[in-house]
């Protein structure tokens, strides 16, 4: 049984040969009734991406997953499931792992086995793990952070903020602030990048939202992954999630996600996709998302939104490959992002020095 996903209008779905009866109009008149077809995998995946999507989807229609209810049963599940990416990513990329705290925030500090390379001993990266704001630090957190140090040869900050339901906005952008701050003292600002994946994607967006309406000065270049300074909303929600066998996303666009629960919508720190003004003096940033990412439609949105702003924002996407797909560092599509990310902050940071 293929991954099923409903096309939008009947013309393609009669082109991929599949001759939908003509639906009744939903009420709303902008809502088009989408008839049901198979989607194929994606052609120009990897044949490993093919197999690794093959494998999640299995587990899905198994039922494989968390209880939604039950914060718990999530937190065991995911720490399982981080726990065995970490046994992955650690075969392929050797580094050196310690455990400290800056400002009062718990952090891990990573560096390559063979050392920070030459040319990056003046430069650090911030990562922001995903997680939904609630899960994703310590294994979670350094699956992101270690193929990057490697692979860039410098030195990541993956900050433990703190998680909600515990703790909800703004405790995770002070958390940030704080280690920022910190790394301050070592640390020319533009020689500081920050990136994360989903969560962490939409925690870098408000993160540099927070230094900036600080009058700190702003990171070199940031990397949003997965995730932004949007709602999960858009094509995507539906068809990303479609694509991969789940519902499509709740029509709140993960505003009712716990940790968002006490943002309000016009608060430009939790959604500093919406104020140009401020959007005009983020950093050079790097989007990236799989073409079967429910954030993919967030991310489009943000590109837009920050080239209208005037910034150098550039937008990766894997087509066939899923929400935070580069957790597993196998696929010859994960090795190719991290080389792009490692790319992406070795030519942005330090450019007020050149």
């Amino acid at each position: 049984m293929r991954a099923r996903l409903l096309l939008c209008l009947a013309t393609a779905a009669t082109s991929a040969g599949v001759h939908a009866q003509p639906a009744q109009a939903p009420a709303d008149t902008a809502t088009t009734a989408m008839p049901a077809t198979d989607l194929p995998y994606s052609g120009f995946a990897s044949d490993a991406a093919k197999a690794k999507f093959a494998e999640l989807l299995a587990e899905v229609r198994a039922g494989k997953a968390p209880n939604p209810t039950d914060i718990a049963d999530q937190r065991q599940f995911y720490q399982r499931y981080n726990d065995a990416r970490l046994q992955e990513v650690q075969r392929r990329y050797p580094a050196k792992v310690s455990e400290l705290t800056l400002a009062g925030v718990s952090v891990h500090s990573v560096e390559p086995a063979g050392g920070i390379a030459a040319a990056q001993r003046q430069r650090v990266l911030i990562n922001l793990h995903g997680g939904a704001f609630m899960w994703g630090a310590g294994s979670g957190a350094l699956v992101e952070a270690i193929p990057i140090a490697t692979v860039a040869g410098m030195r990541v900050v993956t900050v433990d903020y703190r998680l909600a339901p515990e703790h909800t906005y703004p405790a995770a952008v002070d958390d940030v602030e704080a280690v920022y701050r910190e790394l301050l003292k070592h640390y020319r600002a533009e020689n500081i990048g920050i990136y994360g994946c989903s969560a962490g994607g939409v925690l870098t967006a408000q993160a540099t939202a927070r230094l900036l309406q600080r009058k700190l000065p702003a990171p070199g270049a940031i990397g949003m992954f997965c995730g932004t300074g949007l709602l999960f909303r858009g094509d995507s929600g539906t068809l990303g999630q479609l694509a991969v066998g789940q519902a499509p996303m709740g029509s709140d666009g993960g505003a009712s996600l716990p940790y968002l629960s006490t943002a309000k919508a016009d608060d430009v720190v939790a959604y500093p996709m919406q104020s140009p003004e401020l959007l005009a003096r983020f950093p050079p940033s790097l989007l990236l998302a799989g073409g079967r990412d429910f954030a993919l439609s967030a991310l489009t949105t943000a590109q837009r939104r920050l080239l209208a702003a005037g910034v150098d924002a550039r937008l990766i996407v894997f087509d066939g490959l899923w929400h935070a797909f580069f957790v597993f560092p196998d696929l010859p599509e994960s090795q190719e992002a991290y080389a792009r990310i490692g790319e992406f902050f070795d030519q942005q940071l330090g450019r007020a020095q050149r």
